[in-house]
């Protein structure tokens, strides 16, 4: 199997709109072919060429992509491959139905991913037909961080509402494991980084537009996602992104409150290559701006597809990102309180920036130009992500009017319902004081890039 990436319009809300649509994802095993759809306007149109890649694998560890766990395993996984029975097999169905006990609304039909927080599995919803992803979190509640996050997960959840966030389904419980039921996707950013096969520069813009206009809409619900990662980065056929796993997201301050009103908060947070340099010198006030930071490392990754600051540990993470960076001057210190922290990095010898163009020398330089915006080490000097999408290299694919914020979206959806619950909203802000945010919990420290991982 192998998916075709070309430019036929296949997105409904682009077409309506009269906007680009995205290079498609197209199957290109055996089915009715799809009817070609009318080419977009010249001045709007996409190259011809053309991007395969590998369908989605079954990997047993680091698969907080399509399933939100994380990438230590910790419950039993299935067999291993070469004592496990062929999938489809009546053996097989049996071991799945056992690993996954859940509703009988949901047959479950294949293990996609394995992790800290249990496993997930592609499921048929019988009652539409559907096919979900169906995520077991074993023994949620056996300690409080993992009984923390899991309720983090699914408070938070139940407000967000938006085309480029995942949506959950449904929530079932069976003693202690508590099964999570999301939208399937096809495959993750993570993994298409991993094939070799290339990305134009329309899939690169495409797929950060949508990341971006995904953090829009969390953010302005004054929510910090804290784990924004290739794998957490879901994608379909259509090449339709969705932002997942917010077992880390963690409510802040109002958006338009001061950045000096920044809450206290744990810096065990964020996959460590797409660690903002605040987090890695231990500042206990940080903002929104870390996400800014992590899809300024997934840009990087798109364009050079393969991690920019793969460190191994704190410091070699710190020293990677100045190597590029430079030196940061006392002034940029200013918000970096630790002790220790400022005296590890006057310690370090002077450096200069590395220009990006070398580092990308076949990018787009508009591409480049922001990412240099977004890679600052100053937090308040970062693009907000308000400010990255009117960006000239996100140009052909703004529309303020088609990038929601949580305000706008809860009040339409709250409006035709205020009759009938009496003049109540359905759904109140997430803010700080709300029930839905949780106090911060922190993530685990594991090896490679995959510690604080979900």
């Amino acid at each position: 199997n192998a998916y075709c990436c070309h430019t036929t319009p296949s997105a409904c809300r682009h077409q309506q709109l009269g906007r680009p649509p995205p290079p498609a994802l197209q199957r290109t095993i055996s089915g009715p072919p799809r009817p070609p759809a009318p080419p977009p306007p010249a001045a709007r149109s996409l190259p011809r060429d053309a991007l395969r890649l590998a369908p989605p694998e079954v990997v047993p560890v680091s698969v907080g992509s399509a399933s939100g766990v994380g990438a230590t395993p910790r419950a039993a996984p299935l067999p291993a491959a070469r004592n496990a029975p062929a999938w489809g097999s009546p053996a097989a169905k049996a071991a799945l139905c056992a690993l996954v006990n859940i509703d009988a609304r949901y047959t479950p039909l294949k293990q996609i991913g394995t992790g800290a927080y249990g496993v997930v599995v592609a499921a048929r919803d019988e009652l539409t037909g559907e096919r979900v992803a169906v995520k077991k979190v074993s023994n949620a509640f056996s300690n409080a961080v993992d009984a923390r996050r899991t309720l983090r997960e699914m408070a938070l959840m139940r407000h967000l509402r938006h085309d480029n966030v995942a949506p959950l389904r449904d929530v079932l419980t069976t003693g202690d494991d508590v099964y999570l039921v999301y939208e399937l996707m096809d495959t993750d950013l993570h993994r298409i980084c991993r094939s070799p096969q290339a990305l134009s520069d329309e899939h690169i813009s495409f797929f950060l537009y949508q990341a971006l206009r995904g953090l829009k809409y969390v953010h302005s619900a004054g929510v910090m996602h804290r784990d924004l990662k290739p794998s957490n980065l879901l994608v379909n056929a259509n090449c339709d992104l969705k932002l997942c796993d917010f077992g880390l997201a963690r409510a802040c301050v109002a958006p338009e409150a001061s950045s000096a009103r920044a809450l206290r908060l744990t810096e065990y947070v964020v996959t460590r290559w797409y660690r903002a340099p605040e987090l890695l010198l231990s500042c206990p006030s940080y903002s929104q701006s870390v996400d800014v930071w992590s899809a300024g490392c997934i840009l990087a990754e798109l364009l050079g597809r393969r991690p920019l600051f793969p460190g191994r540990d704190y410091i070699q993470q710190l020293n990677l990102q100045l190597r590029v960076l430079g030196t940061p001057r006392e002034e940029d210190l200013a918000h970096v309180t630790n002790v220790h922290a400022r005296r590890y990095v006057r310690s370090m010898p002077d450096m200069p920036p590395v220009a990006l163009q070398a580092l990308f020398p076949k990018s787009n330089p508009l591409a480049l130009d922001l990412l240099a915006k977004m890679l600052v080490f100053v937090p308040s000097k970062r693009l907000t992500v308000k400010q990255a999408l009117e960006h000239p290299y996100l140009a052909k694919l703004h529309d303020v009017m088609d990038e929601p914020t949580y305000a706008n979206t809860a009040v339409a959806e709250a409006a035709p319902a205020a009759t009938a619950a009496g003049g109540r909203a359905p759904h109140s802000p997430v803010t700080p004081g709300d029930g839905s945010s949780c106090a911060g919990g922190s993530g685990s420290e594991g090896s490679g890039g995959s510690e604080g991982s979900g």
